[in-house]
């Protein structure tokens, strides 16, 4: 699959260029490579399309903001796929005011009157997971908001007791003609909005739009050994769409808890752990922490701080089946702040055995304080001789 081009690049434009010059270049373009004009053109056809997503990232405002930080990556579904010439005149086809652009060529309008619907808007929430639940896979209940037909009017948008009327300007067609140089253009209605209805007495509940907005529950299944950022699509619970379009999804965007001692790498988990000189220098086995709980590990005899050993398969499952990571283990030799007599007698004959150079024994304060204070023999004990003596000390 050939690699997508820069947005900015297919539209000619800067990219600290303006919305107005990102929507005029799109226009120049659109027009140029119309399949209406281009008829059998494949090139052209695929140029339309792809001067249609640039325009759908860079006209909006969040779109293009996680476009410039992450590229094409940071749009994985969020936008539409333009499979079809006629998914661009669905999401554009009021883009030239009152549908020039999509009906122009007979893009926008339907057989029997109206407008094509519009599927509906994605939604999205939040799911927190402890890294635990990430690694096992888990069900959670998810609340959102999204738009639900009003149970006032019943989505009609009209008063109780009363509903739509044909649409008088466009006589229930939703589109309207207007010339234009050589063309004869259909733009949609006014009057109506591209519906061929309108409505006289709107309904109190919903101000007249047919819908009102309502917070639901749904349960998502989270697979196991998702990340942080990842999104689960609940299919068919976004907006509602118009005209009879189906409805948007809901994605469901993971966030992982901070485990108290395991950090994730991808699919290995990372811990650091301490150890003192003799575990490892003689070798020895310590309990380490895992997602199933605490787990004994050997640390070979010879071990230095700063090493890294591996446990196969306590890590995190590849979210697509494609095996599992490990744990791996950092291991920091501690130092002691304080010995006792015996322990420090025993690292002084480890350092005789070793030929090491030591500090010496260090005398108590009060030891030293009386030092300072005893005069040599035969001499005075002026402050001057004594600071002469520490420093000869």
């Amino acid at each position: 699959m050939p690699q997508e081009r820069d947005y900015y690049e297919v539209l000619g434009v800067e990219r600290r260029a303006s919305s107005t010059q990102i929507a005029d270049a799109y226009r120049k373009l659109a027009l140029k490579f119309h399949p209406d004009r281009n008829p059998g053109n494949e090139e052209a056809a695929s140029r339309f399309k792809e001067a249609a997503r640039a325009f759908e990232v860079l006209s909006d405002e969040g779109l293009r903001g996680r476009y410039d930080r992450y590229g094409h990556a940071g749009l994985s579904g969020g936008t539409h796929d333009f499979n079809e010439i006629s998914d661009i005149f669905e999401a554009f086809g009021d883009f030239f005011g009152g549908g020039i652009f999509g009906d122009a060529f007979g893009g926008g309008r339907r057989r029997g009157g109206g407008t094509r619907g519009r599927k509906g808007g994605d939604v999205f929430c939040q799911v927190r997971l402890s890294l635990l639940e990430a690694s096992r896979g888990t069900t959670k209940t998810v609340e959102f908001v999204r738009h639900e037909p009003c149970g006032e009017c019943d989505g009609s948008g009209a008063k109780k007791g009363t509903s739509p009327h044909t649409c008088d300007y466009c006589g229930g067609q939703g589109q309207v003609v207007q010339s234009a140089g050589v063309f004869r253009l259909q733009a949609t209605c006014p009057a109506c909005r591209g519906t061929g209805r309108v409505i006289r007495e709107k309904c109190t509940a919903c101000r007249g739009e047919g819908v009102t907005q309502e917070r639901v529950e749904r349960r998502v299944t989270i697979p196991a050994g998702v990340d942080s950022d990842v999104r689960v699509r609940l299919a068919g619970e976004g907006e509602p769409g118009t005209g009879g379009a189906p409805p948007g999804d809901c994605y469901c965007v993971i966030e992982i808890e901070q485990h108290p001692f395991l950090s994730r790498q991808g699919r290995d988990l990372h811990c650091e752990v301490p150890i003192s000189f003799t575990q490892a220098a003689l070798g020895a086995t310590v309990e380490v922490p895992s997602l199933e709980g605490p787990r004994p590990i050997d640390i070979p005899r010879g071990t230095q701080s700063g090493d890294t050993l591996k446990v196969r398969g306590l890590g995190m499952p590849d979210v697509r089946g494609r095996g599992t990571g490990d744990l791996l283990i950092t291991v920091h030799i501690e130092v002691p702040k304080s010995l006792s007599p015996k322990a420090e007698k025993l690292l002084r004959d480890l350092a005789a055995e070793e030929h090491s150079s030591v500090s010496p024994k260090r005398t108590s304060f009060f030891e030293r304080l009386a030092e300072y204070f005893q005069p040599a023999a035969g001499e005075s004990a002026s402050p001057s001789d004594t600071n002469n003596t520490e420093k000869r000390r």
